[in-house]
């Protein structure tokens, strides 16, 4: 609730859900699994018709209960067509390699990535795997891109690029696993004196609105997030007034390139 990154999907959830009569409940676990299944226990025991799971990272046991009771369910921002869970999304690990190739081609080998937590986030593991398929796949040492894990937010974005921007060498390029993260390190940029994209090519995931405003504007990953909200809010309808058969939908993200990378 408190990342901005969700926003616009969780609204197309709700405005497709309330065209069809229905009211969304949430609840945030802030990537606690021990409180997102308490979450889920309360809301099934008050009675709610079907639930939407932000990424794949749960216990078993949990999924287990909801087949068990037969409850509809699916899986947002994130896409796995092996899982028995169904889901509305897209390959993370996909998505950041194409961004790490791109930043790779412009002639940066001098990377570092600003990583949201990994631990329960499956989503934040596969965007480092990303940047690490695409420096393998370049010939680029993965071992040697510094990754730095910190909480989604600005200033936690601006310390981790301060301590990155503190190694020697520098990295010429940082990649951040979100956009949040990656408008942080450029006011810390900023501040320590250096010029964005001319001094280090910064660059995010998400394509959240601020992106396309902050100066110099943002390259990143656009995620269709309206696209999804909806989508899952069908799927789950579909579900419930027509036993339709639950199955993975897989959408697709795009680079966005803007003023925040450049040519080495």
């Amino acid at each position: 609730m408190e990342n901005a990154i969700f926003a616009r999907g969780l609204q197309a959830f709700q405005e497709e859900l309330g065209l069809n009569g229905y009211t969304l409940l949430v609840a945030s676990s802030s990537y606690r699994p021990d409180l997102e299944e308490k979450q889920i226990r309360t809301l099934l025991a008050r009675g709610a018709d079907a639930l939407l799971l932000i990424g794949f990272d749960r216990r078993p046991e949990v999924t287990e209960m909801l087949r068990e009771r037969g409850v509809p369910h699916l899986v947002a921002w994130a896409h796995d067509p092996s899982s028995q869970t169904p889901s509305v999304g897209f390959d993370n690990r996909t998505a950041m390699a194409d961004l790490a190739r791109t930043v790779i081609e412009y002639g940066h080998t001098r990377i570092a990535m600003i990583s949201a937590p990994t631990d329960g986030n499956d989503r934040a593991r596969d965007r480092v795997s990303g940047v690490r398929d695409a420096a393998a796949g370049r010939g680029l040492d993965p071992a040697a891109i510094q990754i730095l894990e910190t909480p989604y937010s600005f200033e936690n974005g601006a310390e981790a690029f301060g301590i990155l921007m503190n190694h020697s060498p520098r990295p010429t390029a940082v990649i951040c696993g979100n956009d949040i993260l990656a408008i942080g390190a450029m006011s810390k940029a900023t501040e320590m004196g250096l010029s964005v994209p001319d001094d280090v090519s910064i660059t995010g995931f998400d394509d959240i609105e601020v992106a396309r405003v902050v100066t110099p504007k943002l390259t990143t990953v656009h995620v269709p997030h309206r696209e999804m909200g909806r989508l899952s809010a069908t799927a789950l309808i579909e579900r419930l007034q027509h036993e339709k058969p639950e199955a993975h939908m897989q959408l697709f993200t795009d680079i966005r390139l803007r003023e925040t990378l450049r040519v080495v």
